[in-house]
Parts: C-alpha cells; structure tokens; sequence
C-alpha cells in the first residue's frame, strides 16, 4: 500500500510538472485605441498570433487585448486592477502615449510630461508587485511626415526619450516604436505624405501598419524570458 501511495505520488508530481513546464504566457497588452483596434480582426495583436503559429509557438502564447479608446496613462491606471491585475498576467505589454499628447491639440486635455511619468512608474510597479513582467513601448506618431514637421513631433520624441530612460534606468525590456516608424518613413515616404503609410489617419493603424507592429513587438516578446 505504502508503494503504490508513494508512486501515486510520484506520478502526480510528474503530471503537474508536466503542466506546469507547457503552461502558456498570457501576455496583456494595455493601451488605446491602436491596442483596442489591435484586438479585432485584421489588428496587430492577431497578426502577431498568426506570427507566433508560424513559429510553432502556439503552445507558448496566450495574447489578450485590454486596450480602450481615447484612453491616456490616467486612463490605464484607473481600470489597471479590473482590466490587467484580474486577468494574473505573466506579461504586460504598455503602449500609450499617443492621446497624452494629441489630446492637448484635439480637445485640450492630454497628460503633462511630469504626471506622464509619474502614473507610468505606478502602473510598472504596481505590476512588478504582482510579480509580472512589464514591457514597455514608445507612442508611434501623431502624422507621417519623415522630417519632423509633424505638429507633435517634438512632444513625440520628448516622452519617447523618457521612455527610453525610464526603461533602461529601470532595466525594462522598450520596443521603440517611435524609432522603428521614424526609420521607415524616413525610407519609405518620399513624398512626405502626413498618412497613408502606416495610418489611416494619421494615427491609427492601417494593415501595413498592424502587420509592423506585430512584428516590431514580437521580436521583442519573444526574447523575454
């Protein structure tokens, strides 16, 4: 009895090993409207699974959008425990930004610089307190110019570079959206459209756009251990 109790043991131990060594990551990604958009069919979230299925990495991966729209770092703060917490992530993926900026020109609210960094080290260390691991991205653009005569450019590249800082002082994996989308316009855009490229409008992402940032996040992600 003794012997079959201690195998019975033995066994069950290999068997939750055994889920535990193939559980899947979930991964949130927390944002706007380009993540909300990014959720549904044809978005970058999707196209990154399809990504991740050509890669056999199916079995690793579970990706869950939590993304609203108009929403700025305040915004993620607030729904942070209903939207992010209660789902008990292994990863978060930040990408926000955008209306912290363009919502100063479009309907005169917007994030200063200083509360920006503020909320967003409270969001990463309330994650971090859960033991989740955060990745962090910088806001794409606000206009498809190459040249920086975007209207926002210059406030871009401002909370881009804190970003930056922000995730190498606190030893953050960054995918640096805003770098990557500067890089291929500056080859890319020839006629220095303001649109058409990457956005439908400036902002958000048309497919060519979805597919990039899929792919620009994946690189990414899939090096996060």
């Amino acid at each position: 009895m003794k012997k079959w109790i201690a195998l019975s043991v033995f066994f069950t131990s290999i068997l939750l090993m055994s889920f535990t060594l193939h559980k899947k990551k979930k991964v949130v990604f927390f944002g706007d409207s380009i993540t909300q958009m990014g959720a549904g069919a044809g978005g970058y979230i999707r196209l990154m699974e399809d990504i991740i299925k050509s890669e056999n990495k199916s079995e690793e991966f579970e990706l869950v959008g939590a993304g609203i729209s108009g929403n700025k770092v305040t915004d993620l703060y607030l729904r942070l425990e209903k939207d992010v917490l209660s789902k008990q992530p292994d990863i978060v993926v930040i990408y926000v930004g955008i209306n912290d900026i363009w919502h100063k020109r479009l309907a005169g609210t917007g994030t200063d610089y200083v509360k920006f960094g503020e909320f967003y080290d409270v969001i990463v260390k309330k994650l971090q307190a859960a033991n989740i691991k955060v990745m962090v991205c910088t806001p794409s653009v606000i206009g498809e110019r190459k040249d920086n005569s975007n209207e926002q450019d210059g406030e871009l590249n401002m909370y881009s570079n804190w970003l930056r800082y922000y995730a190498k002082t606190n030893q953050l994996p960054c995918v640096d959206l805003r770098t990557e989308f500067q890089n291929y316009l500056i080859a890319n855009n020839p006629s220095n459209d303001e649109k058409g490229l990457l956005t439908s409008d400036r902002v958000h992402l048309n497919a060519k756009g979805n597919l990039f940032v899929a792919q620009t996040i994946w690189k990414e992600l899939k090096m996060l251990k």
